[in-house]
């Protein structure tokens, strides 16, 4: 028994959960989130059987939005590297306006994933939710571009896959 004065903390109720079970429940009701896409993501990355066996649901939609904020970093990172070649006109101005969109999306995600952490979901969706505009706006920047693939296509898809698992596992958290 604890002594007068002190309590015991209340001990985690997390539910183990297995990454298939949490990528079927987050396809099924968030249709952005593709489930074989989602199991081959989260399994390639070690930190998920710990965090889906840990803290589950929970434990995986900080570790998706952990992963979302690196993809968003990447991107940025991608992006600088091309805007360098890029020394003026429209398409430095393209570049510009995906460095900025992918700025604050990582800024975004990393409040997402402070909120998150502290369980306060609704913000952390709503934050998870702004930071998903990047990639389309990104994207949306290289329209009535001279016809060429968008140099940053690939990165941005990715993006936006990963962005709606963390999506999908915060409602289930929620």
């Amino acid at each position: 028994a604890a002594a007068e004065g002190e309590w015991d903390a209340p001990e985690s109720c997390a539910t183990p959960v297995s990454v298939e079970a949490a990528c079927r429940g987050a396809s099924d009701t968030h249709h952005g989130v593709d489930y074989d896409h989602c199991v081959r993501s989260l399994n390639a990355d070690a930190r998920s059987a710990d965090a889906s066996a840990s803290a589950g649901i929970h434990g995986l939609a900080v570790l998706a939005t952990r992963i979302a904020v690196d993809h968003a970093a990447s991107t940025e990172a991608k992006i600088e590297d091309l805007a360098e070649l890029e020394a003026e006109g429209a398409d430095r101005a393209r570049f510009d306006h995906c460095l900025e969109q992918y700025g604050g999306a990582a800024d975004l995600l990393r409040d997402a994933l402070d909120n998150l952490q502290a369980k306060v979901y609704g913000l952390a969706m709503q934050q998870l939710m702004a930071a998903l505009g990047a990639s389309r706006s990104c994207e949306d920047a290289w329209r009535g571009a001279p016809p060429r693939a968008i140099p940053v296509a690939a990165h941005d898809r990715e993006y936006e896959r990963i962005a709606h698992i963390a999506i999908g596992f915060t409602h289930a958290a929620a």
